[in-house]
């Protein structure tokens, strides 16, 4: 099995906190609201939220996808940090076994944060992974934070 890994920032103006909270700890609760066209629902089907849990997405009847399932691998709340597998998608993926994600968001001088995304592909059978093969999913992560950025600063009492 090969492993191709990508990287990724994002530059917030909203607090690390904040950002955590919306996209990590309360998501289930904040990201069907912000984008109910591609997002219907989020929800545990194992555990509380912390690590062992599982989270459900399920996306709208227009989505090209029905649903994704996430394992949480590891959650440091002081240090705004999340690690989580996707274990399972109803979308069979002829060259990806798993993917790793790990979410940072690290204060910032301006009072906001950077958003450091890393996304490990797990490749079957040392599969060839090109760019072209995740590209969509990586403007799909970053179209999501900008929109959840956009909702926090337009609502500034939202998980604050």
């Amino acid at each position: 099995m090969g492993v191709v890994t990508y990287s990724q920032e994002y530059t917030s103006a909203v607090t690390p906190l904040r950002m955590f909270k919306a996209l990590i700890l309360d998501s289930h609760n904040i990201i069907p609201k912000i984008v109910p066209g591609g997002i219907k629902s989020m929800e545990f089907i194992e555990g509380d939220g912390g690590v062992g849990s599982i989270k459900q997405t399920n996306f709208s009847e227009s989505a090209h996808i029905k649903y994704t399932k996430h394992k949480i691998d590891a959650l440091d709340v002081e240090n705004f940090c999340c690690k989580y597998t996707l274990i399972e998608s109803d979308v069979k993926f002829d060259k990806i076994d798993f993917v790793v994600y790990e979410v940072k968001f690290i204060a910032s001088d301006n009072g906001g944060c950077v958003c450091k995304m890393t996304s490990e592909y797990h490749s079957k059978d040392n599969a060839e992974l090109k760019e072209d093969d995740i590209k969509q999913g990586k403007d799909r992560a970053m179209g999501l934070y900008k929109c959840v950025e956009e909702y926090l600063l337009t609502n500034p009492n939202v998980c604050a």
